[in-house]
């Protein structure tokens, strides 16, 4: 009786004790005077809902419980993309497909909090999806279609210009802006390929051309090279030729007079001795 007297007076104080031990620890962790700001973010404190202008970077950091609370907002690179539909300035139909990269700057994480969102997600769908397809839209409508293509370097820095300009005043830092895609109507992008496929073939037929040209001038340099090659061999065959006639006529005997600058004597009388 007393095993089982004992057992039955010791459940309750084991209840007791549990129930306490478990109320401590729920207690302990509401009440935790600490807060900890993980890597890649940055934390603002709130003290009965009002936010303190001070940064509160990485580690461990007090607060008062109940009263103070830490909210974490994320500066990491992020990544937003979107595609929409735009006008050109010679009113073509185009459809952009762009991607950023951003991160938000730490030092405005407090005013961010403050003005725009209680997280980094709440101020990219405040800020950064409306600006996005704004700028895109503005800037496009300052190229046709085509420069749209042949200038999509010049289209897509302005487009960061003006998207950048945007998210700095909300605290957003741009990283990096691309054009993934720039899409037109089937009739338009038809053209431009025919076109494309025009230019080819002028630049082909100019290459042919010269090609030609240079082949023909090539000819005539060789033509006129043979000519004077055949000019200076008939030269030369014509003073053989006339030097084998002299040889032929000649019957051998040395001339009697020999004329020129010296006076005309006569050997007959000399051949003869």
């Amino acid at each position: 009786m007393r095993n089982h007297l004992n057992g039955t007076s010791m459940k309750p104080t084991h209840i007791k004790w549990g129930a306490g031990i478990g109320a401590t620890l729920i207690l302990s962790w509401v009440l935790a005077p600490f807060a900890i700001v993980p890597a890649g973010t940055r934390g603002v404190m709130t003290t009965m809902g009002k936010p303190s202008e001070e940064i509160f970077g990485e580690g461990l950091h007090f607060v008062v419980p109940i009263i103070q609370q830490m909210h974490l907002m994320d500066v990491r690179i992020s990544k937003n993309e979107g595609e929409g539909d735009a006008a050109s300035k010679d009113l073509q139909q185009v459809r952009a497909k762009v991607v950023v990269n951003f991160h938000l700057d730490p030092l405005m994480a407090p005013r961010a909090y403050k003005d725009v969102g209680q997280s980094t997600e709440e101020v990219v769908l405040r800020i950064l999806e409306p600006a996005r397809p704004e700028a895109v839209k503005s800037v496009t409508a300052l190229f046709t279609a085509e420069e749209l293509i042949t200038k999509r370097t010049i289209v897509r820095d302005q487009i960061a210009a003006l998207l950048r300009e945007k998210m700095t005043r909300h605290g957003l830092i741009l990283d990096e802006f691309a054009i993934v895609n720039f899409a037109f109507s089937p009739s338009f992008t038809a053209a431009i390929e025919s076109k494309v496929n025009a230019e080819q073939q002028k630049l082909k037929a100019e290459r042919d051309l010269l090609r030609i040209r240079v082949e023909a001038e090539q000819k005539v340099t060789s033509a006129k090279a043979e000519a004077e090659s055949l000019r200076l061999q008939r030269q030369e065959v014509t003073r053989d030729v006339l030097a084998l006639r002299t040889i032929e006529k000649w019957d051998g005997h040395l001339p009697q007079v020999t004329g020129g600058a010296v006076p005309l004597m006569d050997f007959t009388g000399i051949t003869k001795k």
